[in-house]
């Protein structure tokens, strides 16, 4: 090519291929002196790099509603992928077809997908499970019953005191200790759908695809009514605004705030829980009143739910002269996770034995002991952690129950 601007500007972009906007004035220059075909190669690259570069779209457009005309030039060098000749129909103007695949390797396609939505009917489930199926929690249960169950099971009475159905449930605490089998058993409870969601189902790969996918979420639960919704991971959804390191993710608060106030729709019948190991990064207005106003504080269980806990892992295996309620003593801060994995213990010592000697021996009490200590109850970092964040941090009256249970347990 013998115009020297150009030439000046391909070196320019040769040294510093990853800057857009130089990238973008070189397809500029291009379009405006008839190399169309070079100016879409250009443009082309920096939207494979950056698809929501605003000015590449505003080029590409531009250079698509420009006729074709061939160009009277030496042909571009091989040494550049970026610099693909894109064939046009005889007189009609842009060949898509042909453009596809002459740029398959250059930049994603404009569409993609199926146009499936990202939940349907397959994600909604339907618990048996109740919460007499929990066992011990005696106060988590009382706390669901009054903030939550209570109201919708009479609706006279609901009624009568004026009580409003608006707003959720956030429950919190340390992991492992039974937040998300709660959610399904008050789905249980209610007899309603259950559809259960994490950062995974909602983080999408292009822009806007996650706030699409909240807004569909809830489209599902309406059309499910009565429906328990449960985002398990709230804190990663619906993070801080001020912590987000991507303004996608404060989109994704926004649609999430728009679909609980029900702006435009109707949430009757949807019932919303959210669990979170860190409440204290979940974004303020997730909290205010009619979003997530109720918090409900599950705690690793109490010597009742370990002895059910321990019960319901150890059922089915060949065990004997097993004291639970002794287990139970010797386990206290031990998370529901952490009690499986004690099982698991025991039946892995018991196996390997019986492996050794060719004859197989029941599980025992020796053996969930053994287990008992290898195991450093998991809760401990999380208490650790939570306990500073009363002490120091700022509290608007959510950890109320964290607070008197840290004191009463001597952590504080």
């Amino acid at each position: 090519m013998e115009d020297p601007v150009i030439d000046a500007l391909a070196r320019a972009v040769a040294a510093a291929p990853a800057d857009a906007e130089l990238r973008l004035h070189l397809a500029t220059v291009l379009l405006d002196r008839g190399h169309t075909e070079r100016a879409l190669a250009e443009a082309s690259t920096v939207l494979a790099a950056d698809p929501g570069n605003a000015r590449a779209r505003e080029m590409l457009a531009r250079i698509l509603q420009t006729p074709a005309a061939p160009e009277a030039t030496a042909p571009v060098s091989a040494a550049s992928d970026s610099q693909a000749r894109i064939p046009t129909t005889s007189g009609t103007g842009f060949d898509w077809s042909a453009a596809e695949a002459e740029l398959d390797h250059i930049a994603q396609p404009m569409f993609v997908g199926d146009g499936a939505p990202a939940f349907d009917e397959h994600d909604v489930q339907r618990p048996t499970v109740t919460l007499s199926d929990v066992g011990g929690m005696r106060e988590v249960k009382e706390r669901l019953e009054s903030a939550f169950l209570a109201p919708l099971r009479n609706p006279e009475l609901r009624a009568l005191y004026g009580k409003s159905l608006r707003g959720g449930l956030l429950m919190y605490g340390p992991p492992g200790c039974g937040k998300t089998f709660l959610a399904r058993a008050v789905a249980g409870e209610l007899g309603a759908a259950f559809v259960s969601v994490g950062l995974s189902d909602i983080l999408g790969q292009f822009m806007g695809d996650s706030e699409r996918n909240v807004r569909e979420l809830f489209r599902l639960a309406r059309r499910q009514a009565p429906t328990v919704l449960f985002i398990d991971e709230i804190d990663a959804i619906g993070q801080r605004r001020s912590l987000a390191r991507q303004s996608g993710m404060r989109g994704v608060v926004v649609s999430l705030l728009e679909e609980l106030d029900g702006l435009g729709n109707d949430n009757e019948g949807v019932f919303v829980l959210a669990a979170t190991n860190q409440p204290w990064d979940v974004d303020p207005a997730l909290r205010r009143p009619g979003r997530l106003d109720r918090t409900l504080l599950v705690l690793p269980p109490d010597a009742e739910a370990r002895q059910a806990i321990l019960r319901h892992h150890l059922a089915g295996r060949p065990v004997e002269g097993v004291d639970l309620a002794s287990l139970a003593a010797g386990t206290e801060g031990f998370s529901g996770a952490d009690l499986a994995y004690v099982c698991e213990l025991a039946s892995e010592n018991a196996l390997l034995e019986s492996s050794r000697s060719g004859v197989p021996r029941l599980i025992g009490m020796s053996d969930l002991r053994q287990s008992v200590a290898q195991i450093t109850p998991s809760t401990g970092p999380w208490l650790e952690s939570a306990r500073n964040v009363v002490r120091f941090g700022e509290d608007d009256g959510t950890f109320a129950q964290l607070r008197e249970y840290l004191r009463q347990s001597g952590r504080r």
